[in-house]
């Protein structure tokens, strides 16, 4: 597996730093307001766990599993919700957790769908974040680090489902899925 890798982008030992910023950032911006942190997944699962716990403080998880590639390489601009929330975000404060924010086109539906949803407020937490691709202008409340316009695996990010479980992040090497 780790033969397949071109090189390394966002280290294991980059990825604890990221989170621990990020959960420090989150614990200041959400003191005693009991935030529901929802897990994109799968590819947000990783990080979701870490993140939770370097938050260390009041919380609820939960799950969304969203998706607008399936198999493929690129999306495909349809984003459909394959599981939904377990509980109603009416007046709650809402962070959505993602591994990688691409296209922007699910972010930008789930932002739209909580919004409706009443929930009090919807910031988005994101360990890496991919400008180059981006087509539609979300806001990202929370970024870990920008990451160049390559094919990434690792920390959750797949290649169809494979790859997820990689300690670091990386670039798949071209022939592995040409």
């Amino acid at each position: 597996m780790h033969d397949n890798i071109e090189k390394i982008i966002v280290s294991q030992d980059e990825i604890q730093e990221i989170v621990a910023r990020l959960g420090q950032q989150l614990r200041e911006d959400y003191q005693g307001k009991n935030p529901i942190f929802i897990c994109i997944l799968k590819g947000a699962v990783m990080f979701m766990t870490d993140l939770v716990r370097a938050y260390d403080d009041f919380s609820e998880i939960e799950f969304m599993d969203v998706s607008s590639y399936g198999d493929e390489l690129e999306s495909s601009g349809e984003v459909k919700i394959i599981k939904d929330l377990d509980v109603p975000v009416k007046d709650r404060n809402i962070v959505i957790v993602e591994d990688i924010i691409d296209t922007g086109r699910t972010l930008d539906a789930l932002i739209k769908l909580l919004t409706t949803r009443g929930a009090a407020s919807v910031k988005i937490c994101t360990l890496l974040s991919k400008p180059a691709h981006r087509i539609l202008d979300v806001h990202v409340d929370y970024v870990g680090v920008e990451v160049p316009d390559e094919f990434l695996v690792g920390y959750g990010l797949d290649y169809r489902n494979q790859y997820r479980n990689l300690p670091y992040v990386g670039v798949l090497k071209p022939e592995v899925y040409a």
